[in-house]
Parts: structure tokens; C-alpha cells; sequence
């Protein structure tokens, strides 16, 4: 366990920076940034504060061994060689996840079954047993990255991905994912200094991420299951020490309001009870509502819109009028705001009608989105908006 070895962390792309700050903040180095992860290097009990810390890490990948494996023969000799037996047990489980660009490999479940059986046949030979093996992600998770001839072996001690928090277990339309909400409200800068107005909010996931970053509370804590518990150097007593060190830690209530408001009363209760699952209803006031009807409380913040990008020609054009409504209500609701829009159409980008002060691309899975931030000035009273400017 306090074996020091390089710690790969996956994450969508585009978000590398902000996942480097969360490594460092937490003590660890960055020794590389890649396209979709970070390299940082540590020990098991370090791949636990990771698991449990990080908003934006997807998977915690802990090096086995590096090496080169020209084909799936070279492959096999060199996963066989590996010592397994110091770190899974003969009656448990592994899975194998992989990512494979080897010309001789047409598929990657045939990597997947040179890499299990390597492993089974080295645990046989030395316990006289072999764990069950399948295509579920549980157990103990390896992954083999294999690119070109030059192969990483990992221990995934996630499991399921991290932005599967646990606590969104109602939704309504095509959720954001736990992640991705995360390193938005992360881009916007709020902490939870100024007010977070989150129309549209659909089942809650931004306003639920935007409340547990203001409380500084690990979103890690909500899950019972990684899979680095079925290693066998796992020590449960260790991982409940540094679990409730790390629940200890928290800034407190955040001073400004949380505020979540969508048309649908169907997704209002979701968002409410997937709230209440993550621990932070009583931060986040709800309300069924039009977008432009949300209370805007006085003092500034951020205001922050995912709404429905489509995917088809008829659906660009009938959301064009929502998204030129989303720039009225910025100009005439929310003066002293921060706006900001989260969309993957860049047809839709010009119908806000108001010119972005900032931009910054992030990925909804492999769909290239834009966080257009815009800043409004002006004044208002009780009958709408005076003047107002970007």
C-alpha cells in the first residue's frame, strides 16, 4: 500500500486543467497533462483520496507494469509474467477494460481474453485456482492500454466511473453527467461566494454539484463501493480512516442561495430527491417555473443554462426562439450576473443575442460543446430592466 507508482486519472476532454488543480490541490504531483487524463504517481492510500476527492476524474488508474508486446502472443507472455497472485485473490473476481490500437488486434475483447487468461492461467499455476473472470466491471478491474506495441497495465480501482455519484437515481431527459457539471460550474469560478441561479435545471445535477463545491464536501463520500476494496492489500481499516478524515473537512454553508427552477414539475421532483439523496436539499431552493419567470435575488453571481441543443435540423430551428429568450432574460433579469450557456449546437451559439465576454469547449461524451460566459451590466427595477449592456 505505500508502494509509490504512477497513478493514471482519466477524464473527459478539455478538462485535464481543471483535474490537474484538483491533483495538486490535494497534494500530488502532475507529472503530464494528456488529451483526456492526468498523470500523477502515489500510493494505494493516495488512489483512495482520489477516488473520494476528485469532481472532474473519471477512472483512478494505478499502474502494474509497462511493456512492449508486439501481438497478442508477446502480450500473454508478458501479463503472465506479472506476479497477480500478491494482489488478487483465487476466489474472487476480475474484469478487463481495455483501450487497443495494435494492428494485429481487429477487436478488443480479443486483447481483453489474451490479457484474462494470462492472468487466470498465472493464478492457477500458483494458488492452484483461478479467480471467475466476466464482462461486468466489478471485482478487481485491470485495464490495458495498448498502443502501438508499447502496453501500460493498470489497476482500475474505481470501477464504476466516478461521475456515477450515487446520488442521481431519478432523471428526466439526457441527464449531464455528474462530471461534466462539476468542471462547468468549476469554469464559471463559483464557490459558493454570490448566488447560483440555475434555470432549466432538469434533474438538478448542476445546482446538486454547484452545492457540494460550495460546502467543500468530497463527492466521493456518497459512494459504499470501489473497486480497489477487492485488492488484496486492501486494508479496511485504513480506508476508513482516511474516510472520515476526509469527511471532517467542509467549508461550511455557502453565502449565497442556490436557486433551481425548470417548466416541468416532473423534473423539479427528481431534482428535489436527487438533492436529498446527495445530502443538499435544504441548500437549494426549487420552483416550477418558465426560465423567465426564476427569481433572481439581488447581490450577483452566476446564472447558469443548459438548455436542449437537438441534434436535427427541425429541432436547431425550433429551439432558436429559447435561446433568444435566454438573452432577454439575462439582459432584463440579471444585472450584476455572471450568465453563462452550456450548448453543443453551434448554430445556436449567435441567438442569445448577446456577445460573449468568454468562451471555453468542453465534451458531453463525444459531442463538442461550448461554455459561452456573458457579462451584464445595467440596472433594474421593479418593472424590468433600465438599461443594460454586455
Amino acid at each position: 500500500m505505500n508502494d509509490k507508482t504512477r497513478i493514471l486519472v482519466t477524464c473527459p476532454k478539455e478538462v485535464p486543467p481543471l483535474l490537474a488543480g484538483e491533483i495538486e490541490a490535494l497534494g500530488l504531483p502532475v507529472l503530464s497533462r494528456e488529451t483526456a487524463g492526468v498523470m500523477t504517481e502515489g500510493t494505494l492510500e493516495d488512489c483512495m483520496r482520489l477516488n473520494l476527492c476528485l469532481r472532474t476524474g473519471h477512472r483512478v488508474h494505478r499502474l502494474v507494469r509497462n511493456f512492449d508486446a508486439a501481438d497478442a502472443d508477446a502480450l500473454y507472455q508478458n501479463i503472465a509474467a506479472i506476479p497477480w497472485e500478491k494482489h488478487i485473490r483465487e476466489d474472487g473476481y476480475i474484469s478487463i477494460a481495455s483501450s487497443v490500437r495494435n494492428d494485429t488486434i481487429r477487436d478488443n475483447r480479443y486483447a481483453n481474453l489474451k490479457c484474462k487468461d494470462a492472468i487466470c492461467d498465472r493464478m492457477r499455476e500458483a494458488c492452484g485456482r483461478r479467480p471467475d473472470s466476466g464482462s461486468e466491471l466489478r471485482g478487481v478491474v485491470i485495464f490495458l492500454h495498448w498502443h502501438g506495441n508499447r502496453c501500460s497495465v493498470y489497476f482500475d480501482t474505481s470501477g464504476e466511473p466516478l461521475s456515477r455519484r450515487g446520488y442521481r437515481r431519478m432523471a428526466v431527459r439526457a441527464p449531464m453527467q455528474e462530471t461534466l457539471a462539476a468542471a462547468v460550474v468549476m469554469t464559471t469560478g463559483w464557490n459558493g461566494q454570490g448566488h447560483f441561479v440555475n434555470p432549466m435545471c432538469g434533474s438538478g445535477t448542476l445546482a446538486i454539484e454547484a452545492a457540494l463545491i460550495a460546502l467543500g464536501r468530497a463527492p466521493g463520500l456518497l459512494r459504499r463501493e470501489f473497486a480497489f476494496m477487492h485488492l488484496k492489500d486492501f486494508k479496511r481499516e485504513k480506508w476508513e480512516a482516511v474516510r472520515a478524515e476526509i469527511a471532517k473537512q467542509g467549508r461550511g454553508s455557502p453565502s449565497g442561495r442556490i436557486i433551481a427552477t425548470d417548466i416541468n414539475p416532473q423534473a423539479v421532483a427528481a431534482a428535489r430527491q436527487n438533492a436529498a439523496d446527495a445530502g443538499v436539499e435544504s441548500l437549494i431552493e426549487f420552483d416550477v417555473c418558465d426560465f423567465a419567470e426564476t427569481r433572481v435575488p439581488e447581490g450577483g453571481g452566476v446564472v447558469v443554462f443548459n438548455p436542449e441543443y437537438g441534434e436535427r435540423t427541425g429541432e436547431t430551428q425550433a429551439l432558436i426562439p429559447v435561446y433568444r429568450r435566454i438573452g432577454d432574460f439575462l439582459k432584463r433579469s440579471c444585472r450584476g450576473y455572471r450568465g453563462y450557456v452550456f450548448t453543443g449546437n453551434s448554430k445556436l451559439f449567435n441567438k442569445v443575442s448577446l456577445k460573449p465576454s468568454r468562451q471555453w469547449t468542453l465534451f458531453n461524451s463525444n459531442i463538442e460543446c461550448r461554455l459561452l460566459e456573458y457579462e451584464v451590466f445595467g440596472t433594474r427595477s421593479g418593472s424590468g430592466l433600465e438599461t443594460a449592456s454586455t
